[in-house]
């Protein structure tokens, strides 16, 4: 099954029907038991955009940081993160609508549309939107968005492992990978595991059981 290519149709139909400033957003990290939620809003000028554009997962690391510097060079963008606290304390769909909210916020140029890769709406968006399922495939407002969070994260990632070595952060972004299952449980929770997801959670009640 070929992939679908993004382009500038829900964009230009956005445009089409009064809206001036579109802009794509997207997160990373919803899944991973370790580290912030990150998510990324992109207004991409038409005339201007990067070639390559995809869906972040279907590039390789090199073609996403090369993109990335194209994306911050030729269009408005801005990120932002929900912290392992916020996750914990209002749950994972929540911390990451409001990274994505955060970044809408965050834009030099205050959006009139705003493209949501998803199904869900953030309750608190300043302006109207719309979900797109799989919208990292098919906007590339939204692919945009996907590269530049994933590239951010990633890189977040690298720098807490140099904090936290064990866990192999670097390689696994914070994902309950083979490795870093064993590290939780041979170098234990660090401030940066995210409390109320299971494995972590199990952890945590396992060492308050064992010194009860």
């Amino acid at each position: 099954m070929t992939r679908p290519i993004p382009d500038f149709s829900f964009e230009h139909l956005a445009l089409s029907n009064g809206a001036r400033f579109v802009v794509g957003v997207d997160e990373v990290g919803r899944g991973p038991l370790a580290g912030p939620v990150t998510a990324a809003a992109v207004r991409l000028i038409p005339g201007q955009i990067p070639d390559g554009l995809n869906d972040s997962k279907a590039l390789t690391a090199k073609r996403r940081e090369v993109l990335y510097a194209q994306i911050v060079e030729m269009a408005e963008v801005s990120v932002a993160h929900a912290s392992v606290d916020e996750i914990d304390e209002i749950n994972i769909l929540q911390a990451s609508h409001l990274a994505m909210c955060r970044a809408i916020a965050g834009l030099p140029t205050a959006p009139d549309h705003v493209l949501i890769d998803g199904n869900i709406l953030p309750r608190d968006l300043p302006c109207g939107g719309e979900t797109i399922i799989k919208g990292d495939a098919r906007s590339l407002s939204i692919a945009a968005a996907s590269i530049v969070a994933k590239v951010v994260r990633d890189r977040l990632m690298v720098d807490l492992a140099q904090q936290h070595p064990g866990y192999g952060w670097e390689r696994n972004a914070g994902y309950g990978s083979k490795a870093h299952l064993e590290a939780l449980r041979n170098l234990g929770v660090t401030p940066h595991h995210r409390r109320s997801f299971k494995p972590v959670h199990n952890m945590l009640y396992q060492e308050h059981s064992v010194s009860g």
